[in-house]
């Protein structure tokens, strides 16, 4: 039975006006909590049950859980903004929607119908609205839907019960020094996923690869890592969660192909769609980062930036390799980079005319 509505909560516990408040006045990024969860459980015996929401908190979980031995879970990342008006909206939900479906069926879960991934977003959001920090500055509240394999036994198999939980917590600047230049760590002897593997979905083992090569490029003062291709260590893929971008001075913007082993990311897609508008030839094509470290070098390449939901669009202002450092341009926030950011998040927050119809309002 696929489930249609995400009932309105009855309970009454929520967090204090006045503590709340605090807590918006500065956020950070993904250290608190709203009041409430979205719920529903899939098994292999009735499909999707009925959706709920409940109060926020910790889950009863059996030490023999299936995603806790084998990692069988997946997840998405979205925002949802506050407009001058004081209505709340989101960005291209039905995007991390379908990606959702693509990362469950590569990693063997069930798919959730695009509209129960709707409900579940905007009835949370209906319920946590207090919890969504005004529209002055870039704060906004995040959005983690996920599910995973909850069914009690050992024994690699896909597991017969899924739960998925949606949370949202409000949010600040991804980075803790805000948009500025990153540093990058470029990886030649960690890769993030292989061939074949499950780059393409959105899965913690993903992630869980990338932690060794960040903490190296911490070492080097590095902010993050920059990873190449698992086979031949030539190609660039992407940081450890954003996606890569380049710009040229003859008036292109770069970023890799979608080869397998790199994320499809919903902000690379605009991205790239408002980078045609803006004039700039846009290609998805394979980056050589010795191609992109010479060019860098010969100021062929002018900006390099990374994307994500999370940091929204963050230039790179140096790479960090064995062989040596790599200042792109004079090492600030490129022209380009800052314009297409100021567009995006203009579109988000409702600042600008939203002519893609990418928005869609929640409450």
């Amino acid at each position: 039975m696929s489930v249609l509505t995400f009932p309105a909560t009855t309970t009454t516990r929520r967090v204090a006006d006045d503590e709340r408040a605090r807590i918006l006045a500065d956020p950070g990024f993904g250290t608190h909590f709203t009041d409430f969860m979205a719920h529903a459980r899939w098994t292999a015996e009735d499909g999707w049950g009925p959706g709920e929401l409940i109060p926020y908190g910790p889950l009863q979980l059996s030490p023999a859980a299936a995603v806790l031995h084998y990692g069988q879970e997946v997840f998405e990342g979205m925002k949802a903004f506050r407009h001058a008006d004081g209505s709340v909206w989101t960005f291209r939900p039905e995007q991390n929607a379908r990606r959702m479906q693509r990362s469950a069926h590569r990693m063997a879960l069930p798919e959730l119908p695009e509209d129960v991934f709707l409900a579940s977003v905007q009835e949370l959001v209906a319920a946590d609205e207090p919890w969504v920090p005004a529209a002055d500055g870039e704060q906004s509240l995040y959005l983690r839907p996920f599910m995973f394999a909850s069914e009690a036994g050992l024994g690699v198999r896909s597991g017969a019960v899924v739960d998925y939980y949606v949370i949202a917590s409000p949010s600040g600047a991804y980075f803790p020094r805000g948009v500025q230049p990153l540093v990058v760590w470029v990886s030649e002897e960690h890769s993030r996923a292989g061939a074949g593997g499950t780059g393409a979905a959105k899965t913690g083992g993903n992630y869980a690869s990338s932690l060794l090569a960040k903490q190296e490029a911490a070492a080097r003062g590095a902010d993050e890592v920059m990873f190449l291709d698992s086979q031949t260590r030539s190609r660039i893929d992407e940081l450890s969660g954003m996606n890569v971008f380049a710009i040229t001075r003859d008036g292109r913007i770069l970023t890799p192909e979608l080869s397998g082993s790199i994320l499809e990311g919903v902000t690379r897609d605009s991205i790239l769609q408002l980078a045609r508008d803006r004039g700039l030839e846009a290609s998805e094509q394979i980056l050589l980062i010795d191609d992109v470290l010479e060019q860098i070098r010969s100021g062929e390449i002018t900006e390099l930036f990374a994307a994500g939901t999370a940091a929204v669009i963050n230039p790179i202002g140096e790479l960090v390799t064995t062989q040596g450092r790599w200042t792109i341009g004079d090492g600030g926030s490129g022209e380009a980079t800052l314009a297409l950011r100021e567009e995006l998040t203009g579109i988000q927050y409702g600042r600008l005319e939203d002519r893609y119809g990418w928005m869609q309002r929640l409450v």
